[in-house]
């Protein structure tokens, strides 16, 4: 864990305000009085440990009001999680401030810095999803289904595809078809061992593009 202090630590009587950088390895954090003055600033893994290591640091320098987390979509929702948890108020900070990075550059203390200021000046306000309960479930699963429809349609679009140029045999038995309809008759083919021939060859690729989405279709469902 680096550390890079700003002054020595003051009484927990205080209230505070903690901001939190976050990647995907580590999270910076910064802790800011409620008129603006900065405290310190460290660096912490972004782990179970470390989120736990984080808390404690903040509040060992007062009475923690809120902490404005950035990405907690992504990056920061574990950190946003164990904070709530630990019946802290967070709040979500979508980026840090454009003006500030314009004039002293990017670097991650300042960042942490930006982000507690966001939630001191009320700029940042909304408070980030839960991530935990069924809804999480739920949309877990929705993106793995998601996912699951999008192959499954750039597949039917490459049989589409490959059959504009396959062989007329090939291509006028499959005319006129729906995209199940296609992939059940594509499936049924059957290429004979000469795949130097273009129908043959062309008979394989369809086959495996039909079974590769009824695969699909079935994890899908």
């Amino acid at each position: 864990m680096k550390r890079s202090p700003r002054g020595g630590r003051k009484p927990k009587k205080r209230r505070i305000v903690g901001g939190v950088d976050t990647h995907a390895d580590t999270h910076h954090a910064a802790v800011e009085l409620m008129n603006g003055g900065r405290i310190a600033d460290a660096q912490f893994p972004a782990t179970a440990d470390g989120y736990a290591q984080l808390l404690v640091w903040m509040r060992s320098y007062g009475r923690l009001h809120a902490v404005g987390v950035e990405g907690t979509g992504s990056y920061g929702a574990s950190q946003a999680r164990h904070l709530r948890g630990q019946g802290v108020h967070v709040v979500e900070v979508n980026r840090p401030d454009r003006r500030q990075r314009r004039n002293l550059g990017k670097s991650d203390p300042l960042d942490a810095y930006a982000a507690a200021d966001a939630v001191l000046a009320g700029r940042a306000r909304a408070l980030p999803k839960g991530g935990d309960g069924i809804v999480e479930s739920i949309r877990a699963v929705h993106l793995a289904r998601s996912g699951a429809i999008n192959a499954r349609t750039a597949c039917i679009n490459e049989l589409r595809s490959l059959l504009v140029t396959a062989p007329a045999e090939l291509r006028e038995r499959m005319a006129g078809t729906s995209a199940q309809a296609l992939a059940a008759a594509c499936a049924r083919l059957r290429p004979a061992a000469d795949l130097a021939d273009p129908i043959q060859g062309t008979t394989l690729a369809l086959r495996s593009l039909a079974h590769r989405c009824q695969a699909l279709t079935a994890e899908i469902g």
